[in-house]
């Protein structure tokens, strides 16, 4: 099992990787057992390099030439590949501040928060009641490329921290960060982006930047045309150059992108904090070796430029402390995950995912079942020898005649009761159950009711300079549609028919038939059939239906989010211009003379007569009933949906169906908020209008199995 006084503390970055082991020795600090540092073959931000290549290569490495399987281990993620949000809290109880984080991560985490993993920390400064939060989020994709990463080389970490934080806990430990400490600005400069961590008494706050060591590079390549090596090379040794000067020459508009950048993020954290008060600059990176770099800070911001040459509180023995020495200025990160491990951090932030640090913790605990399951092995066997010893003992007996006898007389007793039918299961009373049921599918009157807003709507917006386009007069002001009646029918499926003219080999209507008649097609699946009067005073009746609930039925057959497919006629209207008869179109789901149309018309007629319009108080509502059919009436009690006959007296066995079909619809949704739909007194000298259409809940295709080479394709239809 891990040490828990020992930590492996590894920044995996994008020129190398740095690790350091440390050992807490309590009050005499923390001392250094192991140090490493392995150059990447190729920087991560050289051209045609594959980072996670590389990056297996150097972590490789690293567990070729180190033990780290007995410490724990805390890895880095870049400040650029994760998110720091501050914010400040509303005066809470504390148990409540989880709460308020949880929300508040909500709002500033550009993702859902079952997409992350993320931690937090509070702030409270020594002379304000303010409360600050800081909010660290990383992309659980991200995080588990990371840790997949490591495991293939044999790592397993238990902490997982944002590079910023590291930077600000080593500097915070080793400089003894405190309430009197002066306002400390660090600057950690990448090889890609760099990190600025704002240090004042009592809270810290972070910004990413994409300015690093790879653009003062690549400021070489292009000036001298050079290979990015040559470059890196010619950098580091630019000093001792006898072209010093065109090289720095070169580098000065990265010089001057950086400074731009800290001046702006220190201006920013200034208007957000205008009592801050910031006295020092601290660099760390390799960046920082430049010569004149702190000079050309100090210039540009105005402030003392410092840059980190030793660690005051990390002890190394002999040659191990002048090499800790001589890379103080790029070991800063490894150094704050070190002390991350071992407890000794100022800030929190662990980006781990829970489900991974458990696996972790119980495969590191399965020796120890296998010890104690041995010495419950053993402490077993010594209890029950002299039970077991007995057992033995009393099976060799011979068995008294009585123990026969009870066997007997219960095999007796069993026969009798099979031969009376009295240990079969009990018929179950499915009555609750189909109550229960008319539950399902409780949406698709909504979203009916929302189809026949959005056709309403689409004739409302199309109405305006129609009848200019129609060279006829305008007509008078008011609604493109008014609602006269509105019905739906539930048919479960037909049966299908036996010729295989008519069905394909699934037992479904065949290709030929749906192409001819898609609402016989249909007829094989449950569906709802949709009837919809309304009038309209615009002109040309017949083109104004086609051009808006004509073309809205087309467009919006197929919908992804909707349980249904929507199937009509060829033309699945019917239009009775003002003063003419109805128009009758052989290809309509429903037209004048048909005898279905003329019931169903009978019925809506009917229901009419009970209740004018649809939602309005007092009036009678149109609902689907238990077998799928129109109720006669509902009346709406006290929160629930009374469905049955007339108001009469009824037997006592009707009024407690009466009862639990209350008890049960009062539970459901309003079936539809048809308050947009309520029924309207007729136009004067309107055309009537009558759309049928059908809903129809067909199951998902299959999906097609692909052909060599290809993709395999999505399957059509409501998921």
């Amino acid at each position: 099992m891990a040490s828990s006084n020992v930590c492996w503390g590894i920044e995996i970055g994008a020129a190398a990787i740095k690790a350091v082991k440390l050992e807490n020795l309590g009050e005499a600090g923390v001392r250094v057992l192991e140090y490493a540092n392995i150059l990447h073959p190729k920087p991560l931000s050289s051209p045609d390099v594959n980072p996670n290549d590389v990056l297996r290569v150097s972590l490789g490495a690293l567990t070729s030439q180190f033990d780290l399987t007995k410490s724990q281990i805390a890895i880095s993620v870049p400040g650029h590949a994760a998110f720091a949000r501050f914010a400040k809290l509303p005066p809470v109880e504390p148990k409540k501040v989880p709460d308020i984080v949880k929300f508040e991560a909500m709002q500033q985490i550009p993702f859902p928060l079952d997409q992350v993993e993320w931690d937090y920390q509070t702030f409270t400064a020594p002379d304000s009641p303010d409360i600050e939060v800081g909010i660290f989020a990383i992309t659980r994709e991200k995080v588990l490329e990371k840790l997949q990463m490591c495991a293939d080389v044999g790592i397993t970490p238990n902490y997982v921290v944002l590079s910023p934080i590291a930077v600000y806990n080593a500097l915070a430990y080793d400089l003894g960060f405190d309430t009197s400490t002066a306002g400390t600005i660090i600057v950690d400069v990448g090889t890609t982006s760099t990190d600025l961590v704002i240090a004042t008494p009592g809270r810290m706050w972070i910004r990413t930047f994409p300015i690093g060591g790879h653009q003062f590079t690549e400021a070489l390549v292009q000036q001298f045309n050079l290979r990015y090596p040559q470059a890196e090379k010619l950098k580091r040794e630019a000093e001792d150059s006898k072209h010093a000067r065109q090289v720095f020459q070169a580098m000065r508009p990265s010089f001057t992108n950086l400074a731009q950048d800290i001046q702006r993020s220190i201006g920013y954290f200034q208007s957000l904090n205008r009592d801050a008060n910031l006295t020092r600059l601290i660099g760390v990176g390799s960046t920082f070796l430049l010569p004149g770099l702190r000079k050309y800070l100090k210039q540009q911001l105005g402030i003392d430029v410092y840059r980190v040459e030793e660690f005051k509180k990390l002890q190394a023995p002999g040659e191990l402390a002048k090499r800790i020495k001589e890379d103080s200025l790029t070991l800063t990160t490894a150094y704050g995950l070190a002390l991350q491990g071992l407890g000794l951090n100022a800030v929190g932030g662990n980006l781990m995912p829970i489900s991974v640090l458990r696996k972790s913790l119980w495969k590191e605990k399965v020796p120890y079942f296998g010890i104690a399951a041995g010495v419950a092995l053993v402490a077993g066997a010594a209890m029950f020898a002299l039970p077991a010893r007995d057992y033995f003992q009393a099976k060799e007996a011979a068995k008294p005649p009585v123990i026969s006898e009870a066997l007997n007389k219960h095999r007796q007793l069993k026969a009798e009761a099979d031969e009376a039918g009295v240990l079969g299961g009990a018929e179950a009373d499915m009555k609750a159950a189909n109550i229960i049921a008319m539950l399902d599918k409780r949406g698709v009157f909504q979203s009916i009711n929302r189809d026949i807003a959005s056709m309403f709507e689409a004739g409302t917006k199309r109405a305006p300079g129609w009848a200019k386009e129609q060279q006829s007069p305008e007509p008078p002001a008011g609604p493109a549609f008014v609602l006269r009646n509105f019905t739906t029918t539930y048919m479960p499926p037909a049966v299908a028919a036996s010729s295989s003219d008519s069905m394909d080999s699934g037992g479904t209507p065949g290709a030929a038939a749906a192409a001819n008649d898609p609402v016989s097609a249909a007829a094989a699946f449950p569906r709802i059939q949709i009837k919809l009067s309304i009038d309209t005073q615009q002109p040309e009746p017949r083109k104004f239906v086609d051009a808006t609930i004509g073309k809205w039925l087309a467009a919006n057959k197929l919908r992804a989010d909707l349980p249904y497919e929507i199937v009509t006629a060829s033309r699945p209207y019917t239009v009775t211009e003002a003063g003419k008869e109805a128009a009758s179109d052989p290809n309509s789901g429903s037209y004048p003379g048909d005898t279905m149309s003329s019931r169903r018309r009978s019925d809506g007629e009917m229901i009419e007569r009970r209740g004018r319009s649809l939602g309005i108080p007092g009036s009678s509502n149109v609902v689907m009933l238990e077998d799928g059919t129109i109720g006669e009436r509902a009346t709406i009690v006290a929160g629930g949906i009374l469905i049955g006959g007339p108001a009469s007296t009824a037997s006592a066995g009707d009024q407690d169906l009466t009862k639990r079909r209350a008890e049960a619809t009062a539970q459901v949704d309003k079936l539809a908020n048809l308050g947009d739909l309520r029924s309207q007194q007729p136009q004067a000298n309107a055309s009537s209008v009558v759309v049928d259409w059908y809903v129809v809940f067909k199951p998902p295709a299959p999906p097609t199995p692909p052909d060599e080479g290809t993709s395999p394709s999505t399957p059509r239809g409501p998921q």
